[in-house]
Parts: C-alpha cells; structure tokens; sequence
C-alpha cells in the first residue's frame, strides 16, 4: 500500500479507497462521506464485507496496533496488511461485530458490559450489612490469605519484606464460582468386563497401548490384564479416586492420580461450548450438571449472599429481567453515590433500547446470539464521549422483530449524530432507507461481484437498475391457497425458559414459521420441545468449525468421491489425492502459502514457489480425471464442477453430482470448491450448512432464521427452495422475523406479547392472511403494513 505525503483536501470529510482488491475485490475505487451513516448493500458474497472488514476496519486497527512499541505490539492480535493501493482519511474503527462471545463459564451478560461491576461497587458501598471491598461480591475471585515478599522503598536499603495479605472474594468455594457442580457416571468411563490391556479406559485418547493407558498400567497399582469387574475394593479406588503420588515409570519419576480427578481437570472444568464436538458428546455422557447445593448456583459465597440493598442480595438482583431493574434502582438510597447509580441507570436504559431488555445480568454470555451479543457490544458504546470514531456493523438487525429494527435505527442515528462515521453492512429495507450513503457492491457474488455498481443516496438506489434497487421494493405474497396439515406435532406444558405452560399443535406437512418479537420465546419452544424427537433435523446458527485447510469440499464431503475416482481412475491410493496427506507439496506442507513469522510485525503469507499454490506435488497433478486434475476439480465453481461431472460425461460421477445438486439448490452456485471457509461470508456459511443438512432423511427440517446474511433476492430464492422442501414430503419448521418469510407461509405460531416475562405465551396460531387481516399482535401489525392490508 502507498501512502501519500500531503493529504487531499477532502481527507477530513471523506474516506478514499484506491485499488481495493482484497479477496474478490477488483481493483476498486470508492468515497465514502464522514460523520454520515454509509450502508453497504449486495448479494452474499458481493464483497461487501472485503471492502468494511477486510480493507477499511483492518487497515484503521492495524495503524493503531503500529502506534505500540513494539513489545506491546507483541502481545497484540496481529492484523494484517490489506491488499489495496492506497487509503486516505481513515479514522480509528470500533468493530461491532455477529461474532458470538467465546463461551467462557465466569462470563455473563453483566460482566462483559461492566454492569456487574458497578453492582459489586453499589453493594460494597451500601450493602447491609457492610461485608467488605467490590471484590467480596466478585463471583470470580477467591477468598485467600498468607504471607508473601512486597518491596519497601528506603533509598539504597529498598529490600523485600514479608508482609501478611488477605484477599476477600466472593466466590462460592464449593463449585468454584461456575454455579455448577457435576457428578461423573463411573459406568460411562468404564467397561468393567474388559481389562486395560482390551480396552477398558472409555476416555477419548485412551487407547490400549497408548501412552495414558501405559501410564496407567505401568504404575504398579494393577495387573493390566485383569478385569476391572474382578478388581479388589483396594485396586478399583486405585484406579478412579487415588490423590496424586509419585511412581517410577521406566525408570522416571512421574505423578499418578486417579481416573476421576483428572477427568475433572481435563473435561469438566472447561466451558463446555469451547469443547471439541466429540469430547462435549462424552462430557454430556459422563457427567450430570446440576445447581451447586451450596450457593444454589449464584455462584457467591454465603458472606456476599447475606449483604442486601432495598431488599435483595447481588444474585437476586443479577436474576432479575432487566427491564425490571430500573424499578429496583429508584429505591436505592442515591446519597454520596449518585454517579454511580447514574452509570447503572444509563446502561440499563441502553440495554432497553437495543431490544435487550429480556436479558438478565446473570446470564452466560456465550449463550448469546450472533445478534444479541452485537448488540450488548453497542452497549459499551451508546454512552462514550469519543466523537470521529468509525463504527463497523455486520447486519445489526440479525435476529430483530420489525419491532425491534425500528429502535436499532434510532442507536445507529444517534451514532451519527454524534459526529461518528456510521458504516453498516445490511440487507434490510427497514436500515437501508435511513442511509445517508448507500454503496451497492455486485452485480452477483464470488468471481462474479466486486465491483462498485452503484454509489449515492437511497432514492437514486431505486432507479439504478442495480439487483438491490430492483429488489428493495419485494414484497412476498399471501397464498392463495395454503397448504393443509397432514398431521400434527404435539407440544404439551413447555416452560422452559419464560414459557408459560404452552400447549401448542405444530402442523406437520407444511412451511410453518414461528415468530414473534427477540425474546419472546420462539427459539425456546422449537429448541426445548422439538429438537431432539426422532426424525427431526435441526439447522442452527452455530459457527462452522475448521482449520485453514477446511473448504467447501472438504465440509460437505465432496472430496472424498473425487479423491476416490481419481485413485481409481490411475490406479493410485486415495491418500496421494489429498493436500493433507501424502499428495501434500513438502514446501508448503500441502497449504498452498508459506507463512513467515515477524516477530512483533504482522506474519506475512506468499504464494509457494514450488507448487505455486496449488498445493500438490508436481506427480499428482499429472493424475487426471476427464481433463482435469485434482487441483483443477478444486479451483472449479459448483457450476462448473455440475458440468465436468456430468451424467455420461468421461468423468461422470454421480455421488459428486448430488452434492454438488444440493449446493446449487440453496444458490451457491458461484462458490469456488477449494476456497477457504473463513473467505465465505455469513450468508454463505449458512447456506452450505442448509446444503449438508439436505442430504439427511429427517422428515421434519427446523431452520432457525434462514434469512440471516441473504440478499432480498437470495431471500426471494429461499421462498421457492423452503416450497420445494415441502412438496419433497418434508415438513418445515422456520423461525423467523422476516416478513417475506412470514407472508409465505402456510402456517403462524406467533409468540409474545412481548419479550421475557411479558412473553412466553401463544398470541396467534393461524394463516398469514388471518393474522394481517387480525393485526391485534406486533407481527400482525407489521405483516399487515407489508402486505398492504
């Protein structure tokens, strides 16, 4: 990137773009206005976020990180440098980004917003009775005592002395301030009729003959040929409950303990979201959560439980829904701690006004939505004095009613207003209408986008013949004729989460959508009370796992018949065939870049001189099926690869074809086989889990917000692929805010009134032409407005 001597003269009102071509970028230019709200609009995969993400927010944090000394800099995320000519007037960006909160088990709602802290302030100040500093209400700091070194200045006879320190914390000593204790089922460790020589040892890792078997075996404590049911008393606490002690093993002193207290360090005592899909499988096998006996699962200690203000002790208050809180706050006595309660007050009314009032403090953060956690980001922001910051929003209005769309506005207005640079990714009508700026990227996606297609305000959108002006007026309408019920799922008595004893019949033949307002308990009903039956297959919002090597190929499993064609078609073993394994390029190690570490700086990646990116060994590529070799097949579009692997063709290869059907069928199309996953963008990800989760014979099919990160014309495209999965006999269940989606529907289960406790409950059950011609709920209302009844 170059960069200029003397600024332009409109660096202090505009943002200049030269040459951007990150990812599928091509070589583009674009002004972008200051202190203004700039939405970015296009397909999935237009390279909206390349241009926000990838050029503008990653260049602003990585001149920021270079302000550092360089041992700062060390200790820094290293971002690296976009690949764009030339950028003038940027300002330093706040990411407000859909990235779910790493699930962390001490992490809440009201830690991560700070609004926990000022609790723990607020109590220790006029908590009754007075039982100490902001750390005795601290669910993450230990109690502790003892004696340590301190250094004392005395000029030239500064030396260290012991001197004795108490740490008061409000952790709960039973379980360690998770809220949780757990029992482990020995039985699901353990099969007692094998020996550990067959195999006894049901822990992930512990392989006979493996290095944690022979550990065990060699101890001296067994004979590892005898059976665990033949065990004496002596021999079977041996095994699961032994404290640590030293035993030589090979002649080296090593530490032994016993199966169970190294399943607790090892398994149980990390977050389990942040687990490996197969170690949560056996963590939920082995072991049963339940609320710690002691602290009732507050977390907190007796001493901190004991201390109450106007009424409620820190847990009760931190329970508590927290649109319920302002109530409680005006009962606090505001001598000498106004501004404290004045901090508090602001944060609860932001939370409010992002549509998050249904959340309580208590709450684990990592249980969030990619929406929900965005918005308890913006939080932290609504209240700063800091004025020419860039903020960067992904799709803000993921997971909100229409309802709810209306109050995200207003924070995104009032962020602007305050002299801030506004730039949101969006798809929703709703946000793009309040644009000052409207920068449409396309005209479709992948190799087929990155290029500007329309600059300026929202009125010129609509007559730019662009696909976002043409689609910004889409309305979906009612059927005719909706589809009848062939049968019924029955839901009786859900209450979990605020569900107020729902009983509910959800039809089954037919596209039913469950909706209503965030929080109501849409996600709850479906989630608690469908998922999980026999012949249900559920499609989340869950985050697609894998590493850099992980591409679209790999993740659907399309790979694996190619590979296998190839291996058959020249006489060779599937192995040589792939880039992780023995066809691997030895230079780059099958990745296709090499990677140099910088130190502080930023590790730079280059193309690999000797496979040049494609990352095979020159023999490999000479295998070929059709005309092409492997690394061709990878390069190739889903389109192409249809072709290529055609019924009759000279590489016909129908297990390919149906999978390369179903990427089709959800419009990705375009995608390139061999692209990295973490190039897609949100809206693809989701897609390509639709794809995989086609192929699975459930009968029932739950989609939980499909919509999320799709075009209006992707979203027209959706409506025709969700009647096509009906009329394939399937039964579809989507919950959902948006309207197209509503509109289309054969049948509504609308929840509310409204969210938290105001919810839970079954307000609409019918047509979508009954519910707007109804309008008595928010859905209703709004669904009428959108379809002009």
């Amino acid at each position: 990137m170059h960069t200029s001597d003397t600024p332009s003269p409109d660096t202090h009102d505009e943002i200049r773009v030269h040459g951007a071509r990150e990812n599928n970028l091509r070589d583009i230019d674009v002004t972008i206005p200051k202190r203004r709200l700039t939405v970015f609009t296009g397909v999935s995969g237009s390279g909206k976020s390349s241009l926000v993400f990838g050029t503008l927010a990653a260049e602003s944090q990585r001149l920021i990180n270079e302000t550092y000394s360089a041992f700062v800099q060390g200790f820094m995320p290293q971002v690296g440098r976009p690949d764009v000519d030339h950028l003038e007037g940027l300002t330093p960006a706040i990411i407000v980004s859909q990235e779910r909160m790493t699930p962390n088990s001490r992490s809440t709602v009201g830690t991560v917003t700070d609004a926990y802290t000022m609790l723990r302030l607020l109590f220790s100040r006029v908590g009754d009775p007075h039982v100490g500093p902001p750390t005795a209400f601290a669910f993450n700091v230990a109690s502790a005592s003892g004696v340590g070194a301190l250094k004392v200045d005395r000029g030239a006879d500064t030396k260290a002395e012991k001197k004795t320190f108490t740490i008061q914390g409000g952790m709960c000593p039973t379980c360690e301030g998770t809220g949780q204790v757990s029992d482990i089922d020995v039985d699901a460790l353990l099969d007692r009729s094998l020996s550990l020589n067959e195999g006894a040892i049901l822990i992930p890792g512990y392989k006979p003959g493996g290095w944690s078997v022979r550990f065990i075996a060699e101890s001296g404590f067994f004979d590892p040929d005898k059976p665990i049911a033949d065990y004496t008393e002596t021999e079977l606490h041996d095994l699961l409950h032994r404290e640590s002690v030293k035993v030589k093993i090979s002649g080296t002193n090593m530490t032994y303990e016993g199966l169970l207290p190294k399943v607790q360090k090892s398994f149980l005592s990390k977050d389990r979201d942040a687990l490996q899909p197969h170690i949560r499988a056996f963590v939920d096998r082995i072991a049963v959560f339940g609320p710690c006996p002691d602290c009732g699962g507050t977390r907190l200690n007796a001493t901190a439980l004991s201390s109450r203000v106007f009424g409620k002790n820190i847990a009760e208050v931190a329970r508590m829904q927290i649109s319920d809180l302002p109530e409680w706050l005006a009962g606090v006595p505001r001598d000498g701690i106004a501004p404290l309660l004045q901090n508090l007050e602001d944060t609860i009314t932001s939370f409010n006004e992002v549509g998050l009032g249904y959340l309580s403090l208590d709450r684990p953060s990592g249980t969030l939505s990619g929406g929900e956690a965005q918005r308890v980001k913006l939080i932290r922001h609504l209240g700063s004095s800091l004025t020419d910051i860039t903020y960067v929003f992904d799709e803000p209005t993921v997971g909100l009613h229409p309802h709810d769309i209306a109050r995200m506005n207003e924070m995104l207005v009032r962020l602007r207003d305050k002299g801030n640079t506004v730039l949101v990714v969006e798809h929703k009508p709703e946000t793009i209408a309040i644009a000052d700026h409207v920068v449409d990227l396309g005209p479709r996606a992948g190799v087929n986008g990155g290029t500007i297609c329309y600059e300026g305000d929202v009125e010129g959108l609509l007559s730019s013949g662009t696909l976002t002006g043409d689609h910004l007026g889409f309305r979906a309408q009612l059927k005719e004729n909706p589809r009848t019920p062939d049968g019924y799922l029955e839901i009786r008595g859900a209450t979990r989460n605020n569900l107020e004893n729902v009983d509910v019949d959800v039809p089954l033949g037919v596209l039913c959508v469950v909706t209503g307002v965030a929080g109501s308990g849409k996600s709850s009903l479906v989630h608690g009370s469908v998922a999980g039956r026999e012949g249900v297959v559920v499609l989340d919002q869950t985050a697609i796992k894998g590493s850099r090597r992980s591409n679209p190929a790999t993740y659907t499993g399309l790979l694996d018949p190619i590979r296998q064609a190839f291996a058959k078609a020249n006489g060779v073993k599937p192995a040589l065939l792939s880039a992780n394994s023995e066809g691997a390029c030895e230079n780059c190690k099958g990745a296709g870049v090499v990677f140099t570490e910088l130190g502080f700086m930023e590790t730079t990646e280059s193309p690999c001189e000797v496979c040049e990116g494609r990352r095979f060994k020159d023999e490999v590529l000479e295998y070929r099926l059709g005309d092409a070799n492997i690394a061709d097949v990878l390069e190739m579009s889903v389109e192409t690869a249809q072709q290529h692997f055609a019924k009759g063709g000279p590489a016909s290869l129908p297990k390919a074809l149906k999978v390369l059907d179903r990427l089709a069928d959800v419009g990705l199309g375009y995608i390139t086989l061999g692209q990295p996953l973490s190039s897609l963008s949100g809206g693809e990800r989701q897609r390509l889990k639709l794809a995989v989760n086609l192929a699975e014979e459930g009968r029932v099919l739950v989609l939980d917000e499909p919509t999320t990160g799709l075009h209006l014309a992707d979203v027209a495209f959706l409506l025709g692929l969700l009647d096509r999965l009906v009329e394939s006999g399937r039964s579809v269940i989507v919950i959902e805010h948006h309207l197209a989606v509503v509109a289309h529907a054969d049948h509504v289960i609308d929840l509310g009134p409204g969210a938290g406790h105001e919810g839970g409950r079954i307000v609409f059950e019918g047509t979508p032409a009954q519910m707007a011609a109804d309008a008595s709920t928010l859905t209703g209302k709004y669904l009428a407005e959108y379809v002009g009844a």
